[in-house]
Formats: structure tokens, sequence, C-alpha cells
């Protein structure tokens, strides 16, 4: 589906059932879309992402950051990571999303994907630290990438294209009843950073 040439409904679902996603497409102009991906990929703690798996402890090629209103704990993969305190830039970016969407957020877990070739496999942000059924607000920058949903138990997929500057919300029951995944690519060749606000419940 064409995002580019029609405007974007910013109430719609994208899920045919089970959860509520909706895609706000660009938040920011080129200007401001270009000054924040520049300022966040220097000015960002990036630390490449840990995870145990099958008792084996494997570092990725992603870099991840982690920050807060509060140094809170939050533990996905079996590693529990502590939030480093909010930059003046990410409480600009807070400030704009909770704006556009209504929502509160007190924290956001940062991904840095240096190419195409990193991607995510598919899961969901269940994580007990998470206030369950909350929003996330996916905001991107750099490359634009595909961003999928499958249905757990239907198998049912749902595909968009994340562009530069654009904010995508999941909420309600999207985390019990889906994953998603970002799919990896050669055809892309230049960095995307993503920010997920969330509400970390103490």
């Amino acid at each position: 589906m064409d995002l580019f040439n029609f405007e974007i409904d910013k109430t719609k679902n994208w899920l045919p059932k089970d959860g509520t996603v909706h895609y706000y497409g660009k938040l920011l102009t080129k200007e401001k879309a270009d000054f924040y991906f520049q300022n966040l990929l220097e000015t960002i703690e990036w630390r490449n992402d840990e995870a145990v798996i099958f008792g084996k402890k494997i570092l990725t090629k992603r870099k991840v950051a982690w920050y807060g209103e509060k140094p809170f704990e939050y533990t996905y993969s079996n590693i529990t990571k502590h939030a480093l305190l909010w930059t003046k830039e990410l409480l600009e970016l807070k400030a704009i999303i909770e704006k556009e969407t209504g929502e509160t957020f007190n924290s956001c877990l940062l991904n840095l994907y240096h190419s195409g070739e990193e991607g995510m496999a598919w899961h969901s942000d269940g994580e007990t630290d998470l206030k369950k059924d909350g929003a996330i607000g996916s905001l991107s920058f750099g490359a634009e990438r595909k961003f999928a949903f499958k249905h757990k138990l239907t198998k049912e997929k749902v595909e968009l294209i994340l562009e530069d500057g654009s904010l995508l919300v999941m909420k309600d029951t999207t985390q019990t009843y889906w994953l998603h995944r970002l799919p990896p690519t050669k055809k892309i060749m230049t960095p995307r950073v993503n920010l997920t606000f969330r509400t970390i419940v103490d």
C-alpha cells in the first residue's frame, strides 16, 4: 500500500482485531527530523544489546539505550537494564508525541540499526515492568523500514512502512495477541534510529 499519495488517517486502526495500532505519519519536518537524527546518533549512550538465550549471553550488532524520568529497572531477554536520565532532546520528542496522542510516557528504549541487515525478530513487548495494555509510541528517524505484525493465533499479517520522522502507536491488547518485527533487508544501507516511548510501572 502506498502511504505517500493520500492524507494519512490517524484514527485508523491498522489491526483487524484484538488490539489497536495507529500510524500518524510524519510528525516532523525534514529539517527537524534530520536534526534529531544526528543529535541522537551523537549524544545517546549507545551500547550493543545483550540477551541471554539458552543460558548463553550474546551481543547484538544493533545498539540500544534506555532513558527515563528516574533510574527505572527494565528486564527483557533475561537482562536487566537501568535507565539513564532524560536528555533535553528526548524530553522535547516526548512532549511532541504526548501532545499528538494524548498519552503519557515515563521512559524510552532506543534502538540503532546500522543498516537494513540489522532487524528485530518476532516478539511482543509483554514485560511485567510495562503498564499492561499501555501505549507504546514508536518514533522513527533515518532509513524507512518495513514493520510487520502477526496475530499469535490466526497468523494474520499486517505490514506498513515507517517513514523518517514518523510515529506509530501500539496500545490496548496489541501485545497480548500480536507479535511484531522489523524484517532485515539487504536493500537498505543507511542507519535507522527508533525511539519506543513506554510507561514503566514501579
